[in-house]
């Protein structure tokens, strides 16, 4: 099962021994791995090459990894991102979200977790591809390309952001709550409320920011909604 989600993986990481552990867990059950262990060389390889998904260390020679992720997402490179490092700290783990991070797992970490959040992103990724545009007043998502655009304008989302987007798109004008955004996203563990309030910033930076009305509304203690501007 996870070979046909998980078929070919970047892992930028400069601890050998880490990247050997890795490399045999997914080696085993007949996954290609690139590697690099150095964040020019891992953005060169993001570039030219299709992941399934990133496996990216945070500290990193020559180019740290929030910066790579950062560069990434700045470029349009939606791969899916998943943090992992030694840095596990809630000011660590909020900036690997803002800097366009789909999930973040702390150092020492259960290879079977690595596998089963790196299938969920990917699932997540591409699971919700339908034929048609949605739309919801100056919103309209693509979801054959995951791309979404406000008054023609294109947001820069990442794949977690994208979903929350489509999730809120689909039930607009009603409330999505927090409890069902989480269980859509991470269906292998809820996270804790700011993880989802990263996300939920990154969002609002690209989908309200730009425009002098706010399309996404907070309830408080229940979720979000979207709303048409008047």
């Amino acid at each position: 099962m996870t070979t046909q989600v998980l078929k070919r993986l970047l892992l930028v990481e400069d601890n050998r021994d880490v990247a050997g552990i890795i490399f045999d867990f997914f080696e085993a059950q007949g996954v290609v791995l690139d590697y690099a262990d150095n964040g020019e060389l891992g953005l060169v390889l993001a570039r030219e090459n299709d992941f399934d998904a990133i496996i990216l260390d945070l500290m990193l020679p020559r180019m740290d990894g929030r910066t790579l992720c950062q560069k990434l997402r700045q470029e349009g490179k939606r791969t899916p991102v998943l943090m992992l490092t030694a840095l596990g700290s809630r000011e660590d783990t909020l900036t690997g979200f803002e800097c366009g991070a789909d999930d973040y797992l702390a150092k020492p970490f259960d290879l079977d977790i690595l596998q089963a959040r790196l299938t969920a992103l990917v699932r997540r990724f591409r699971g919700q591809v339908t034929p048609m545009e949605r739309t919801f007043g100056e919103l309209v998502l693509n979801p054959n390309t995951r791309s979404a655009t406000r008054r023609g304008r294109p947001l820069a989302l990442n794949p977690t952001t994208y979903t929350i987007l489509e999730l809120l798109c689909r039930a607009a004008p009603e409330i999505v709550t927090r409890e069902s955004l989480c269980e859509a996203l991470w269906p292998d563990g809820e996270p804790n409320n700011e993880v989802l309030r990263s996300h939920i910033y990154q969002l609002r930076n690209q989908l309200d920011r730009p425009f002098p009305v706010p399309m996404l509304v907070t309830v408080p203690k229940v979720g979000f909604r979207l709303e048409i501007p008047e």
